[in-house]
């Protein structure tokens, strides 16, 4: 399937596909799935990641919404083996990740919000030499890698060094060397950072397409909200804790009917009166006055006939789940400038590349 190609089928069938290939190779194989209970990271006085439990079910798109620092790297960090949990469990692909961590990395493959390709190799060099890392059959290696190169449309840059390529070209190569070793789990922090709006598209395409050919896990973190509405389900993150975690529409439902924004000159002042006159509680967004309602094309004349502050716009939207976000911690997503990601990018970098048996 080309890079950004419609997936086909459904999920259903891919994780049946799924299962046949990989019974040929492991009868012991379980379903992919990720499951965390009462998970807890401190760094001395700090608590990176508060006591969260939740659960991926089998060929799931995970998503993980949060500012920088708001714990999700931390968690995808113990998940995939590189610290170590303080406190609670976790399980992927069906091992404990601090009991056995051999088994929990041949499960995962992962791609890391900084680039950790190889640039003096080839595309094709990096992923045989992943698939050696992995201790995959010599007999598997080179076909794999062609069918990868393919799939993401570097089959025509294959035995160029990887020095030449754009970053959108890279990120291509990165999550196909992640999906060499036949992963169930696939990680994705903050995969599409720093890409442009159509290479982003094409990722999230083939991300999408990954489930339905390969019957692979997808657990991402984001700020994106773009990113998080295409997930089957989301956890917002916050301060280490998940404050919440269903479908997108669910998650946009609970705050109710229309997002009317109005604004005017004193927006402090029409905020205040929107909460007096109507008993809804308002914020400031945007440089607007912005509150949930019940069909919000019915309410508008109603509000404009009743302010007495004057109004200079009103519109009507649909919720977010930026909306969601704002009213569940009291800021915005861009609001928190801190990053936990530092903290770990040397330690991924070294952390995952020894040969797995």
């Amino acid at each position: 399937m080309p890079f950004g190609g419609a997936p086909g089928g459904d999920t259903h069938h891919a994780v049946a596909l799924l299962r046949a290939i990989r019974s040929e190779r492991d009868d012991r194989w379980m379903p992919p799935s990720v499951r965390v209970s009462n998970l807890t990271r401190r760094f001395g006085e700090i608590t990176a990641v508060d006591d969260v439990s939740f659960e991926v079910g089998e060929a799931e798109i995970f998503g993980f919404l949060g500012p920088n620092g708001a714990g999700k790297t931390t968690t995808i960090s113990m998940l995939c083996t590189l610290l170590t949990p303080t406190a609670g469990q976790a399980y992927v692909g069906g091992h404990e990740v601090g009991e056995d961590a051999g088994a929990v990395r041949r499960e995962i493959g992962i791609v890391f919000q900084d680039s950790t390709v190889d640039e003096r190799l080839t595309a094709r060099e990096n992923l045989v030499f992943h698939g050696e890392l992995f201790g995959m059959p010599r007999n598997e290696i080179r076909p794999r890698a062609e069918q990868l190169l393919e799939r993401v449309e570097l089959a025509d840059r294959a035995d160029d060094a990887v020095l030449t390529f754009s970053g959108g070209m890279r990120r291509r190569l990165e999550v196909a060397r992640g999906l060499m070793h036949w992963p169930s789990v696939l990680f994705l922090d903050e995969p599409t950072v720093g890409l442009d709006p159509q290479t982003r598209r094409s990722l999230w395409a083939y991300a999408r397409s990954l489930r339905e050919t390969e019957g692979v896990t997808i657990f991402l973190t984001t700020h994106y909200m773009d990113e998080a509405e295409a997930c089957d389900r989301v956890a917002i993150m916050d301060y280490g804790k998940i404050i919440a975690l269903d479908t997108p529409e669910h998650l946009k439902a609970t705050l109710g009917g229309d997002v009317v924004s109005v604004s005017g000159a004193d927006n402090e002042a029409l905020a205040r009166e929107v909460r007096e006159s109507f008993e809804v509680e308002p914020r400031i967004e945007n440089d607007a006055v912005e509150f949930n309602v019940e069909r919000g094309g019915d309410f508008v004349p109603i509000l404009l006939a009743r302010l007495k502050n004057p109004v200079q716009s009103v519109g009507i939207r649909a919720p977010t789940l930026e909306d969601v976000f704002v009213s569940l911690t009291g800021h915005q997503i861009r609001d928190t400038s801190f990053s936990e990601q530092d903290k770990f990018r040397s330690m991924q970098k070294r952390g995952f590349g020894r040969r797995m048996r």
